[in-house]
């Protein structure tokens, strides 16, 4: 198999970096008019430069993930270069998060700056099998080159629910351009609410179809559909019993949804529903769809 990746996953980043900074611009603008939109478009400027080149290490620094390498964890990393081998990648950085949330994401801007990431959960629920099909899972993110779209939403996610956080207060206490400057309370408790559900919808546009296909391809890079159906399974339960902190702007990350079940999650979801994507792979095993 080529390493190369999806030529439309160019223009989904593309769109994805567009569409967050307009949404911060838009929002600069209510909080502080021309001149907050101005500031709002110098760190929209400055975030799509660290996004692209950073913004891997920022969610890693985020999670404490600590590298590993081979005699750190032999039988893991052992899993990690054969399907590498198979998938005609190049070896990834291997990092271990030390949370009981069973869990893996990969992130980095291209195949040859790529990490894949594990939690202590996942490694202690999934046996060898399981855990190559998951493994497999995220190293066709890397081989799609979708991994810089999920970390350029989680930068621009994180700045936007700031922005949002500053309309709050300033509704708060009342700092309002009011009728002369502009921006009401009201409005400004608007941005609060929508700006934060504008970013997730944009996540949700680029996030959900490339989990199937991450699915699909990591299947034939294992050659074994179940692997992944049987850990997907064994994660639904798992992640519903932790009760790990998890940053929201992050959860398109994960291979699950680690905040399946709370609140708002299930509607707002990054993820598309784990029985459609188990059913997809018990037909890719065992025949057609139905």
């Amino acid at each position: 198999m080529k390493g190369g990746g999806n030529p439309m996953n160019t223009f989904k980043t593309f769109f994805l970096m567009l569409a967050l900074t307009l949404i911060l611009i838009a929002v600069g603008n209510l909080l502080g008019g021309t001149q907050g939109m101005v500031i709002a478009f110098v760190l929209a400027a400055a975030m799509n430069f660290v996004s692209y080149w950073f913004s891997d290490k920022i969610v890693l620094a985020m999670y404490r993930a600590k590298k590993i390498e081979q005699d750190d964890m032999p039988e893991l990393y052992s899993i990690v270069r054969n399907l590498t081998g198979a998938a005609s990648l190049p070896m990834p950085g291997l990092y271990f998060i030390d949370t009981p949330m069973p869990n893996a994401f990969a992130t980095g801007r291209s195949p040859k700056h790529a990490a894949v990431a594990v939690t202590k959960g996942i490694v202690d629920l999934l046996d060898a099998r399981e855990l190559s099909g998951v493994i497999a899972h995220e190293l066709s993110h890397v081989r799609n080159r979708d991994v810089l779209i999920s970390t350029v939403a989680a930068t621009f996610a994180g700045a936007i629910f700031i922005l949002a956080r500053m309309a709050q207060f300033a509704a708060i206490f009342g700092r309002g351009r009011g009728r002369s400057g502009g921006t009401s309370v009201i409005g400004l408790l608007l941005v609060a609410v929508v700006a934060p559900i504008a970013a997730v919808i944009v996540q949700m546009a680029v996030s959900r179809s490339r989990e199937y296909q991450a699915d699909v391809s990591g299947a034939r890079i294992s050659g074994d559909p179940m692997s992944l159906a049987h850990a997907l399974k064994k994660l639904q339960a798992g992640v519903q019993r932790s009760r790990a902190e998890v940053n929201p702007t992050t959860a398109h990350l994960f291979i699950v949804n680690p905040l399946s079940g709370r609140s708002l999650s299930v509607l707002f979801s990054t993820h598309p529903p784990l029985e459609d994507r188990i059913r997809r792979l018990e037909g890719m095993a065992y025949g057609p769809i139905s």
